[in-house]
């Protein structure tokens, strides 16, 4: 999911080479993990049962809409149908099953039921402004809905204390912040003069309010979170790390897109320089998994 957003930043700040680096490189891992995914169903059908309950099997659905967007806005509007349609057909059981097994306090984690709404709904609303689906807009803004409340719901029930001991998923709540504001971007792009939505004046001006305060917010649990590695730092490497460079790229990628739809330099800027840290995230985490052969540091937590 972090390689699939990592990609998109990088194409929309005109990095093609880049770009088309960690798209490749994001396929690949999917279908890695697909290929797992499929052979756990297959011969470990318990756990996959059991597993499938917990808050990290929407992840499947998030990267897959992660990476259906990147092909959206290359054109390949085929293939980010298709994985439109593979994203959605795992996402409302996983959805159910997870809810229905969530806890009274819950991890970081707990988040990707918003992330995976989201995801969704910047896939939708990026398929309806390439193929100009005018209709595709409404199931998207729905989505976008849903996603909040989901997050709001999430909130209530997330133990603070993983600000302190968390292991790096904690930081998928900024995650559910950034790409709520990135699919609210792409419904204001839907609704501008040149987009399919150009009729919907109203709803333009009122999506670009609402995206910014999700913009600010996101920014804001950034920093806060910033903060809190400076305050309590976690120099081990544990597999949940990889939440923390996802959230890390989606920020980056929402404050790039917002610069896009609104105008405003200095956005870019600053999104290009979250990407950069992103980047150096990627690549430090990556280079630990490689380390320890990809093994977590410890079991992972999943109530």
């Amino acid at each position: 999911m972090a390689t699939g957003a990592l990609s998109i930043g990088c194409g929309l700040l005109g990095a093609g080479l880049s770009s088309g680096v960690f798209l490749v490189l994001g396929c690949l891992i999917w279908a890695m993990l697909a290929a797992a995914f499929c052979l756990r169903l297959r011969y470990e059908g318990e756990r996959w049962w059991r597993e499938a309950a917990t808050p990290p099997a929407l992840t499947s659905v998030a990267a897959t809409a992660v990476l259906g967007t990147r092909f959206a806005l290359l054109g390949w509007t085929g293939v980010a149908v298709a994985l439109l349609c593979l994203a959605v057909v795992a996402w409302v059981p996983l959805l159910a099953r997870v809810l229905r097994h969530r806890g009274r306090k819950v991890p970081g984690a707990a988040y990707l039921v918003c992330v995976s709404t989201q995801a969704l709904a910047v896939l939708i609303a990026s398929v309806a402004l390439d193929a100009g689906a005018a209709w595709l807009a409404w199931p998207a803004a729905g989505l976008v809905a849903l996603g909040l409340a989901l997050y709001a719901v999430t909130l209530e029930r997330f133990d603070a204390r993983e600000l302190r001991h968390g292991k790096g998923d904690h930081w998928v709540a900024c995650s559910a912040l950034a790409i709520t504001a990135l699919a609210v971007s792409r419904l204001a792009d839907a609704a501008a003069p040149a987009g399919p939505l150009h009729w919907a004046t109203g709803a333009h001006d009122a999506l670009r309010i609402a995206g910014f305060v999700l913009l600010g917010l996101a920014l804001a649990a950034y920093a806060v979170l910033v903060c809190c590695e400076i305050r309590w730092p976690r120099p081990r490497y544990d597999v949940r790390r990889w939440s923390t460079v996802n959230p890390m790229a989606m920020t980056a990628l929402a404050t790039i897109a917002w610069s896009v739809t609104a105008g405003v330099g200095w956005l870019r800027t600053l999104g290009g320089v979250l990407l950069w840290v992103a980047l150096l995230a990627w690549a430090v985490t990556g280079v630990a998994a490689v380390r320890r052969g990809g093994r977590p540091a410890g079991p992972p937590r999943v109530d």
